[in-house]
């Protein structure tokens, strides 16, 4: 018989164990990567080995198997749906397949696939759906495709849009990170791929939009008509509207949406609307593009705090909301955002309060980004250097020691 189920394909099938007895011969480590998903699946199991691993034990302490420790004896397999042979001895794994093959019970046997009526996929899930591969007699590769199909599901790259479910009307606050494309959350990539309508941020990872299906509606929020509405209130209409459309709305957005990213003022607006929104958290661009320029923002012995601030008012501006006497008090990191104009007055403000006019500084313009790059200066040079570099925005400025714990990084 094995000769014969040899010659063909195995017909894939899922089996729905609920309640139903599973009996599992061996305690080992087979039976240790096996158990949880049998238990998952709400089976029966009852487990036949003189002695377990320490995790296989400990699932039987806890009643997820029912566990009795002796060796298997003829008519285990009465009653059983299925069954996973899994012991050292050869006789007893014969034995029981013989037995498993005259009471019609499907049978795995983790010493002779051959011999098995049944073979295990490489399994896995990811949102609902559960990933079975098979690959015959090569398990490593079935592993590897498993690997890659819920990968793809789980960041978005592989889409598989429900079709029999209908979207669930709302906005999803996604944050893209700081501009590589690679580094959007898992969630957020996979929220982006269900999306009927994209409302990005021009410093959002645009490689991704790219990657969208045709039907996907992408706006440009920049592009967004306010007339008599200031652009941030007609945003917040346009997230309102395509919503309360039915459609799936993701407002991409660079970095983290509460990080200088206006977030909560259209979460404040989308809940006086009623509307459901999900915030997803992005890797913000105060951590990420100094560390991808080499620079960590705390260093032992060097910094033990650092401090993000929004430089795109001037300090002596009268709406400026930041204490920048209080800030060149301190010793640790300084990380200032959206501060390239401003660059030069941040420097003597902070020289004029204490900070030392020698303090290193580095300014990385479109971090983690094909185009990224570092220019170093001190503080007392910082202006006269970004307006020499000619240095645009986006671009994070750091101060601090923490710029020469290591060597500047080669050019990208």
């Amino acid at each position: 018989m094995a000769d014969h189920a040899a010659e063909h394909a195995a017909y894939p099938v899922g089996l729905r164990l609920s309640g139903r007895r599973v009996v599992v011969l061996g305690a080992g480590q087979v039976a240790q990567r096996r158990l949880p998903s049998l238990v998952a699946a709400g089976a029966e199991v009852l487990l036949i080995s003189p002695s377990a691993t320490p995790s296989v034990e400990a699932m039987a302490d806890a009643g997820e198997v029912r566990w009795e420790r002796r060796r298997y004896r003829d008519g285990d397999l009465d009653g059983a749906w299925y069954a996973l042979i899994s012991t050292d001895d050869p006789e007893a794994n014969a034995a029981a397949s013989q037995e498993a093959e005259d009471r019609r019970v499907w049978c795995v046997r983790s010493d002779d696939a051959e011999a098995a009526t049944a073979w295990t996929p490489a399994t896995g899930r990811s949102e609902g759906v559960t990933v079975a591969v098979l690959t015959g007699r090569d398990p490593r590769r079935s592993a590897a495709v498993r690997d890659a199909i819920v990968e793809g599901l789980r960041d978005g790259s592989l889409a598989a849009p429900h079709h029999r479910r209908p979207h669930t009307p709302g906005v999803a606050l996604v944050g893209g990170g700081p501009g590589d494309p690679d580094l959007i959350t898992v969630r957020g990539r996979r929220l982006l791929a269900e999306a009927d309508v994209v409302i990005a941020d021009r410093l959002g990872p645009r490689d991704l939009l790219a990657e969208l299906p045709p039907h996907v509606e992408v706006i440009d929020a920049a592009k967004i008509p306010y007339g008599r509405f200031m652009a941030q209130e007609a945003i917040n209409n346009a997230l309102i509207e395509h919503a309360k459309a039915g459609k799936a709305v993701v407002r991409l957005k660079g970095g983290d949406p509460f990080v200088f990213g206006r977030g909560m003022e259209e979460a404040q607006a989308l809940a006086e609307a009623g509307i459901p929104c999900t915030v997803v958290p992005g890797i913000s661009s105060t951590i990420s593009v100094p560390g991808a320029a080499g620079i960590p923002v705390t260093h032992r012995g060097v910094a033990h705090e650092f401090t993000v601030v929004s430089g795109h008012v001037a300090p002596d501006d009268e709406r400026s909301l930041v204490d920048w006497p209080s800030l060149a008090k301190l010793r640790g990191t300084l990380v200032v955002l959206m501060g390239v104009e401003n660059s030069g007055a941040i420097a003597a403000k902070l020289i004029e309060h204490g900070r030392p006019a020698d303090t290193p500084a580095a300014v990385i313009q479109e971090g983690t980004t094909a185009a990224q790059r570092r220019v170093d200066a001190t503080l007392a040079t910082l202006g006269d250097t970004v307006r020499a570099e000619g240095v645009r925005p986006p671009a994070v400025i750091v101060v601090g020691d923490v710029v020469t714990v290591a060597p500047a990084p080669a050019p990208r």
